[in-house]
């Protein structure tokens, strides 16, 4: 999975008789972080950003200067500034002023009272500040868990702020059926992020369709066909081996062009043109998400249903945040309010991963049920993908613009187990051919439909509230998070002073 490099650099004092004592400890302790955060922050691939360590102690103007412009030929993208000792703080800017303007920054100190760490980290982070530097700041002691936890939830979070600059989304075909909280608003995603788009017309997956070998398309059916055996519910109309087969072979020619073109995620119209004359896209959507195919291990690639850009970044940020997880992308249908729980449901790309969250298709496809597609919506055919998600800990998320300013939703939740039959009794009240997600919410129904953005819902496994804060305070996005989460989220000095 792509990465950018992390700067590790430990501040000290300029007075010789003071570094040549405490250099040693303080080297021990850089490096210490380096090892710890080369641990924790291991992808789904086993892939770990690169760590880079400045090779000297910042102890004067040259030694900054110099160890600024060391980082910068390795390509560092996020800095963390480690305070270990009492440190001047003006060799500060020489460092950063060495590096660039606009790289995140965090601000890492013991809380010691013999070595003073935390008063050079205020003292040189708030030099910082005066001029406009949004940076983070975490103090706490390196064996302890949650301390390691904030910093791998920020290195998460400017991880996906640095990886998707200058990232190229492809919308193919443009947002569906005028959702205009799925356009891609050009001018403020670029400012934001740094992502841009390019769209390219369906036609072009048409024709690359037909370029596709008969070997690979049916390596692809054949693998379906083991998968789900009875599961596997061909009508001799609407789903047969022929338009499972044109799910694959769309599947392979989107991978095609995505490569061709260069785009790092991307988002399928479907509807109405290829829903009605090539075929459905929740195959090739469901298998573009999900870490694997027929040919093994691969990584996720982003693909929003409906081509819904602003799904897709969220999508995209909560991928790096993750480490390379499948993100889940989902309807907001129907509220159940004597459970309190929501059916989020589409006819379209949830991974097949969630339905047990296993890395295993084997695993997942054993709760999978490949349903004719509905001929009212989806004339030309093909499957519908079916399964409950398999419960746990979430968080959904959701980017939306407000007067063209960008903000995110943030939700902590849950998805539940339910009996069968219960859950039966719920799906039959949206549509049963299509996956499920039954969610409930860390907030109330009241709150969630008065700020949320869109139709279209985003989610990820565990609690990644703070590294989605953290995303969007390293990116200038608003974050919005619900309930009792968002009571306790402690606003940072840009938020406070107008």
């Amino acid at each position: 999975m792509r990465s950018t490099p992390i700067g590790l650099v430990m501040l000290n004092d300029e007075r010789p008789h003071v570094w040549e004592q405490n250099n040693p400890q303080n080297q021990a302790v850089v490096d210490r972080w380096a090892e710890t955060i080369k641990n924790g922050l291991k992808n789904v691939d086993g892939t770990v950003p690169e760590v880079v360590v400045a090779s000297k102690i910042v102890t004067s103007v040259r030694v900054a200067q110099e160890m600024g412009e060391e980082l910068a030929r390795a390509n560092v993208k996020q800095l963390v500034m480690c305070y270990n000792v009492w440190n001047f703080p003006f060799l500060a800017w020489p460092l950063v002023n060495s590096l660039g303007a606009d790289l995140p920054i965090l601000s890492l100190s013991n809380n010691n009272g013999e070595y003073p760490g935390n008063v050079g980290l205020l003292a040189t982070d708030g030099a910082l500040r005066q001029a406009g530097r949004r940076t983070h700041r975490i103090v706490g002691e390196i064996d302890d868990s949650q301390t390691q936890q904030r910093v791998f939830a920020w290195l998460r979070a400017a991880q996906a702020a640095t990886t998707m600059k200058n990232e190229v989304y492809g919308l193919y075909g443009g947002h569906s059926m005028g959702m205009e909280t799925g356009y891609f608003h050009l001018t403020s995603t670029i400012k934001t992020l740094g992502v841009n788009c390019r769209q390219i017309d369906q036609l072009l997956l048409v024709e690359t369709m037909k370029t596709i070998p008969d070997r690979e398309v049916n390596a692809g059916l054949k693998w379906f066909e083991s998968l789900l055996g009875d599961g596997l519910l061909y009508d001799g109309k609407m789903l047969t081996p022929e338009t499972l087969k044109n799910q694959v072979r769309l599947y392979l020619a989107m991978e095609a062009v995505n490569k061709e073109k260069g785009f790092d995620f991307c988002g399928l119209k479907g509807q109405r043109e290829l829903t009605e004359y090539v075929c459905l896209g929740d195959v090739p959507e469901m298998l573009m998400n999900d870490p694997y195919d027929w040919r093994g291990p691969k990584e996720a690639t982003v693909c929003a249903t409906e081509a819904d850009s602003y799904a897709a970044v969220t999508m995209q940020a909560m991928k790096y945040i993750t480490g390379g997880l499948p993100i889940l992308f989902m309807d907001v249908r129907l509220y159940h309010p004597d459970l309190d729980i929501w059916d989020w449901c589409n006819s379209g790309n949830h991974a097949s991963w969630y339905a047990e969250r296993s890395s295993d298709p084997k695993e997942n496809f054993k709760k999978i049920t490949f349903h004719p597609a509905l001929e009212f919506y989806f004339k030309a055919g093909g499957a519908s993908v079916e399964f409950d998600a398999a419960p746990g800990k979430m968080t959904f998320a959701r980017l939306g613009l407000w007067d063209e300013k960008p903000y995110m939703v943030i939700v902590p939740g849950e998805a539940v187990d339910l009996p069968e039959d219960e859950r039966k009794r719920l799906n039959s009240m949206t549509n049963p051919t299509w996956p499920h997600v039954h969610a409930r919410l860390g907030c109330s129904f009241d709150e969630f439909l008065t700020v949320f953005p869109a139709n279209h819902a985003q989610g990820a496994p565990g609690d990644l509230v703070n590294d989605l804060n953290y995303f969007c305070e390293i990116t200038g996005i608003t974050p919005i998070i619900l309930g009792p989460a968002g009571e306790n989220r402690v606003k940072p000095i840009w938020e406070r002073v107008p």
